[in-house]
Formats: structure tokens, C-alpha cells, sequence
């Protein structure tokens, strides 16, 4: 078929792998990385996937490659105008790095507890501009963006309840660990030399977790970019048409467009701008 021209959307989660299947690809791609945590108010982030499809010129691509799984509902109601949309069939962006849905599957009924870490989990926060350590337990962000009002608003709980306070907030906000008993690191060749390893170790210590290494698999991010679009694991959505989610192993479907608003934002975490919840007038578990 000859040399394409893709443009890549995606979230910066992905950044180091997308960029290393684009090297690699026969393809020409132009890539776009967009801040993580557009999942955490799905609605928010969908206008803003949207804007940046919208902005693309028409004719100039062969297709616009869309880095998202379905994510809470991020892609829900995302339109092709007139170029079309290319979506991995994905339920999380685990399934990115792990290279398929059935491998994450078999890790999920494997480790049911486990919770995975990739190079773009560990590095965001930095990208960010936000000065916590990437060790730092709490302030790591989660796939669902369960800890998205905590870890934009760490330092101002500091300034305005002090370091004991703010740490209890977070502590707080944070209980969705008690679900895992294990701490996963998804890692690559490429990315070994980062000592990503020693970052997730120290995570499962603070936490009481195991720590477990798996070897990262590129193939469904570089089918991607090399345009090799196997109806079973991507979703090519024509001009016209627009993404929803299909309840079924395919994950999402695509449906003639219409002008209906997507469902409002269910589940969202609060505004990273709005005030913390009020303080317990003492920690739990005390008289």
C-alpha cells in the first residue's frame, strides 16, 4: 500500500512506547500528546479529543490514530468529520502496553489485586510540572483518575491545613489501595535503563504490596501505527460516523453521528480546583 500519513492523538501515558513503535513504522507520523487526566471528567476531555480531531486539515492524513481506550467513557460520542478515527479495542490502557486484551485478561484473573505501573504512569506527575517524587505513595495517579483532586491540590491542603492534615487527606483519598496486594511493573527493553524497577519496589514497600515484573509487548501499538487495523483489535471509525461503547468483547462499535450531547460525566472525581473534603475531627480508628 505504500507509505501513509497518520496522525497520532493520545494520551501522554503512552508517550515513550508510541514514540518507539513510530520510529520503528514505515508510516509518517505526526504525533500529539495531550496531558494526562483528561479521564478524570470525561465530558471535559472528550470536547477536548474532539478540538484536536476538528483542527486536523482536511485531506492532509490517511487517518488520525486516537491513543485512547474507552477510559470512563472519554471516547464516548467522538466524531470522525472527515478523516477517519482508528481506536484500539480497549477497555484500560493497560491493555496497551500488555499488547493485547487477552493477555490483560489472563494478568487480571492471574492477579486479580494487582495494580500496574508503565514508564508514563511513574513519569506524568514530572511531566506535569507537580514537585512531588514520583515514589512519593499518595500522590501517584490511578487509571481511573481516583487520585486526580489529590494530586493537584496536594500543596495547597499543605499551605492551608499543614503537613500533618494534608497527609491524612491524602491518606484518605488514597483507600482504593486497599484493594491491591500487588504492585505490577509493566517494563520494556527501552525503558530498563530508567530504573523503573526500583521507583515501583519502593511503591509495594510503602504500601505492604508485592512487586512483580512483566515484559511489556508492543504489538497492538505498532500494528497500529504501521497501519495494520485487524477488525478484532482495532475500531476504524469512518466520516460521518461516531464512537460508542459496544457492551460486547468488541469493546466500542461506531454509529452514524447525530447531534445529541454524550451522557454527562458519571463517576468524575471532584474538580482538581475545588476545596478537599473536611478533615475527620480525628483520624480513623482513634478515641
Amino acid at each position: 500500500m505504500g507509505t501513509r500519513y497518520f496522525k497520532v492523538i493520545a494520551c501522554e501515558i503512552a508517550l515513550r512506547e508510541i514514540c518507539h513503535a513510530a520510529a520503528r513504522s514505515t508510516n509518517t507520523v505526526d504525533l500529539e500528546f495531550v496531558t494526562q487526566g483528561l479521564h478524570d471528567h470525561p465530558a471535559a476531555g472528550r470536547q477536548r479529543v474532539q478540538e484536536l480531531v476538528d483542527a486536523q486539515p482536511p485531506g492532509k492524513y490517511d487517518a488520525i490514530l486516537i491513543g485512547y481506550a474507552l477510559c470512563g467513557n472519554i471516547i464516548q460520542g467522538l466524531r470522525a468529520t472527515h478523516t477517519p478515527l482508528v481506536i484500539p479495542r480497549a477497555h484500560d490502557c493497560i491493555t496497551f502496553f500488555l499488547g493485547s486484551r487477552a493477555r490483560y485478561q489472563e494478568f487480571s484473573q492471574s492477579l486479580p489485586s494487582a495494580y500496574f505501573y508503565t514508564s508514563g504512569w511513574l513519569e506524568c506527575l514530572r511531566r506535569r510540572g507537580e514537585s512531588a517524587p514520583p515514589t512519593h505513595p499518595a500522590l501517584l495517579p490511578t487509571r481511573a483518575g481516583d487520585t486526580a483532586a489529590a494530586n493537584s491540590t496536594y500543596q495547597q491542603w499543605v499551605e492551608k491545613y499543614g503537613e500533618e492534615n494534608a497527609q491524612h487527606l491524602l491518606e484518605v483519598m488514597n483507600r482504593w489501595t486497599e484493594n491491591y496486594t500487588h504492585g505490577v511493573l509493566i517494563n520494556f527493553g527501552f525503558t530498563k535503563p530508567l530504573h523503573l524497577h526500583e521507583q515501583v519496589q519502593k511503591i509495594c514497600q510503602q504500601r505492604g504490596w508485592e512487586f512483580q515484573e512483566v515484559e511489556g509487548d508492543l504489538r497492538l501499538i505498532q500494528r497500529w501505527v504501521d497501519g495494520e487495523w485487524d477488525p478484532d483489535g482495532f475500531l476504524v471509525v469512518p466520516p460521518g460516523h461516531q464512537v460508542t461503547p459496544s457492551y460486547t468483547e468488541s469493546v466500542v462499535t461506531a454509529v452514524p453521528a447525530t447531534t445529541q450531547t454524550p451522557p454527562a460525566d458519571s463517576g468524575a472525581v471532584a474538580d482538581p480546583g475545588s476545596p478537599p473534603p473536611p478533615l475527620p475531627a480525628s483520624p480513623p480508628g482513634t478515641p
